[in-house]
């Protein structure tokens, strides 16, 4: 492709991001991907689950002349899916079972005319010699495979249906590949890229992390009480519990209900018109809990699940981290709690004892351990979680996980045990994985320990002190720590430099042998929600209806976020509707004058006017021009900074003219940016309570930043000044500006 070509390509591509998706930039490596598929590059995209790894094939789908085939192991998520671009008004369809006769036969035709975007099909479909026949006959431009480390025999999930796809692929070899997964560990991914034919250049990988995720565990005491306590702090929202077994799914959906909350089971026990029919209704907010099987691959995109709690310890990471992953896909915070305790592990072993395979029931072993690493870390959660990705955690602190935010665990000095088991791992040659190091330490007669004459070790019989289990934690502690490293085939631990340091007695190991007792429930993090809450909850009322009169799950509508910065910023006109973000061409033709009248009926009754929204604004002298007939005919701004002027705080305007703090700030920020000067600007300083020195930095970055948007701001002061704070800062900032 031409440079002139390829240029016109990808203005397209951001023009469909804006115009089509109501987006305005590109996410964490978006772009590059997109680029590199539409230069027709085999592309392997690693990205986290509620990353955006859709539009990836989606925008390229709509920028090809031809027909891109979408591959995706679940029903659900594909119509989901379907259901969302039709609604952006881009021609998408599937095949598959669940289509009556006649939608069947309308997509057939719909392919046929070539009228079709986007197909979506499940591998096996795939692969049938009909489908094939019809493919064949259509300019097959790309094929985008989703879940893509069912290909890979060493993923959580493998699926053989998958290792097939080649001979699809083979049948259009001028299509270009994307393969996308949100849980791939280096291994997996290089499979990937072999069966796929995929470059090292071509291989894209975001970051693992999902900072909006609040992860937390505590022990399982009590569990349904502590369940109950949890989902209580999320009246009316959207959540999943996840359970080891269908029957402890019936059971805790049972108590729920009882104690009148919004819940319904999902399992394979169920037939599969009531598993469709609980999960639309948890779709459509009919019903605001879900209680699956861990073993449950939720193939929705419902975009605003307010928190995951598994009720049981889940048998991997990968499965962990995809189960986490479908909450706060909409960027909003979201809470995520495991109940902890060692009898789900015992029940896990049982069935990994039951395998045939040594290979894999090693392999699940180790997939265990590293998922009770996790759970007993006494440091950030977000560190061993990135690490079995291998991603290196930049933080020490995330700020987002139990660990982080709770009171410290006191540690306790184990440089003695950990000598002994990095001692005993040296002296059986370094092949061998933690149970028989274990075995070893206390004395066992185990038929594996006498074979290798290890009873006549120095270290045999020399850890008595321990129980398994808290050998066990230790091992996982320094595998965790990074004094030994695990072979991923065969189990076997190798010592590390740092294990070396440890031994010689020059680093102390300081760790926790057994997880502290927690009586206190989990507190979850606020959820910031910056609109006025009483606007979102008449905006999510009306979403809800016209969803329920159109068919659709309300956030096909539009997502939380959009209508909390609608609540935000209070759009009054069609222009700046369009600079909420998720609000692009084609649903403002569809909705936009509706949303404007609600917004607008909403601002006379409470006397609000609209906040500056700086996405696309078009300039400083024209915003100004609008604002001053507003400022200087609304009385009730008027007394506003009259009080401000006689030395009133923004609290007890607040409570004189029975508004929120947030109104009294927007009609002081309104004032600012108008081009008033403020007789006591340094009020503004002294309400936000800052010294100084936070003063002093906050103004600056408010000059490097800009101070349109106070995200970037907040984060480049490293989150030390608070939103409320800025907000102040920021008025103060602008005042100063018309000087």
């Amino acid at each position: 492709m031409c440079n002139q070509g390829r240029e016109k390509v990808l203005n397209q591509a951001k023009n469909i991001l804006k115009n089509v998706f109501g987006f305005d930039e590109f996410r964490e490596s978006q772009q590059a991907i997109i680029n590199n598929i539409l230069e027709r590059q085999n592309t392997l995209a690693i990205m986290p689950t509620g990353g955006g790894k859709s539009l990836c094939y989606q925008i390229p789908g709509v920028v090809f002349d031809g027909l891109t085939i979408v591959i995706s192991p679940l029903i659900s998520l594909m119509q989901d899916q379907v259901r969302q671009l039709n609604e952006l008004a881009i021609p998408a369809c599937v095949l598959n079972s669940s289509l009556s006769d006649t939608d069947y036969q309308a997509n057939l035709d719909g392919i046929k005319q070539q009228q079709i975007k986007l197909l979506f099909l499940a591998p096996e479909t795939a692969l049938q010699s009909n489908i094939l026949d019809l493919l064949t006959n259509c300019d097959v431009a790309c094929i985008a495979i989703d879940e893509a480390h069912c290909i890979s025999e060493w993923g959580h999930d493998f699926r053989p249906e998958y290792r097939q796809l080649n001979r699809l692929i083979e049948c259009f070899p001028n299509a270009v590949c994307i393969a996308l997964t949100a849980t791939a560990t280096p291994r997996v991914r290089e499979d990937i890229k072999r069966q796929l034919n995929i470059t090292d250049t071509s291989e894209y990988i975001s970051s693992f992390d999902r900072p909006n995720l609040f992860i937390g565990v505590i022990p399982k005491d009590n569990p349904y009480q502590q369940c109950k306590k949890f989902v209580e702090q999320y009246p009316k929202q959207s959540g999943i519990i996840y359970c080891q077994s269908r029957k402890g799914v019936d059971e805790l959906t049972t108590k729920l209900q009882q104690d009148g909350l919004s819940a319904l089971p999902y399992h394979a026990g169920l037939s599969s018109i009531k598993r469709s029919d609980y999960q639309e209704r948890f779709i459509r907010d009919d019903v605001h809990i879900i209680v699956a099987t861990i073993a449950f691959g939720m193939g929705i995109n419902k975009p605003d699940v307010r928190y995951v709690l598994h009720y049981d310890l889940p048998k991997n990471i990968e499965g962990y981290y995809q189960q986490i992953g479908r909450a706060g896909r909409d960027g909003l915070d979201a809470d995520c709690l495991l109940l902890f305790g060692y009898g789900d592990t015992g029940k896990i072993r049982f069935f990994i004892d039951q395998m045939s395979n040594e290979q894999e029931k090693r392999l699940a072993n180790m997939h265990l351990n590293q998922m009770l690493a996790l759970a007993e870390a006494e440091d950030c959660r977000r560190t061993p979680l990135l690490e079995y990705f291998g991603e290196q955690s930049l933080k020490e602190n995330c700020n987002n996980c139990d660990n982080c935010t709770g009171e410290s665990k006191e540690k306790s000095d184990l440089t003695v045990p950990a000598q002994k088991f990095l001692s005993c791992v040296h002296r059986t040659e370094q092949r061998f994985g933690a149970s028989h190091i274990i075995d070893v330490l206390r004395g066992s007669s185990a038929e594996k320990v006498l074979q290798n004459q290890h009873n006549l070790l120095s270290t045999y019989n020399i850890g008595n002190e321990y129980s398994k289990k808290q050998w066990m934690t230790l091992a996982r502690q320094l595998i965790q720590k990074g004094l030994l490293n695990q072979d991923e085939q065969f189990g076997s631990l190798k010592l590390t430099q740092k294990a070396g340091d440890v031994l010689k007695g020059k680093v102390p190991f300081f760790a926790l042998l057994q997880q502290p007792v927690v009586t206190s429930s989990h507190t979850s993090k606020a959820m910031t929600k910056p609109g006025d809450q009483q606007l979102v909850a008449i905006l999510k009322a009306d979403r809800k209806r016209l969803a329920d009169e159109a068919n659709l799950p309300p956030y096909a509508i539009f997502s939380d976020r959009t209508l909390n910065e609608m609540a935000y910023y209070f759009p009054h006109s069609q222009d700046n509707l369009l600079r909420i973000h998720g609000v692009g061409q084609a649903k403002l033709e569809k909705y936009g004058e509706h949303y404007l009248a609600l917004i607008n009926d909403f601002c006379q009754k409470n006397d609000i006017q609209e906040v500056s929204n700086a996405q696309s604004a078009t300039s400083k002298a024209t915003t100004s021009k609008s604002n001053n007939s507003s400022i200087n005919s609304n009385s009730r701004s008027v007394e506003i900074i009259s009080a401000y002027e006689t030395g009133q705080s923004v609290s007890s305007m607040a409570e004189q003219f029975k508004v929120k703090n947030g109104t009294i700030i927007n009609h002081l920020y309104r004032y600012a940016q108008d081009g008033h000067k403020f007789a006591q600007p340094s009020q503004l300083l002294e309400q936000s309570g800052l010294s100084q020195a936070h003063i002093d930095s906050a103004l600056a970055a408010f000059a490097e930043h800009s101070y349109e948007r106070l995200k970037p701001v907040y984060d480049s002061l490293s989150e030390q000044v608070s939103y409320d704070q800025l907000h102040l800062l920021r008025i103060y900032f602008v005042s100063q500006l018309t000087e």
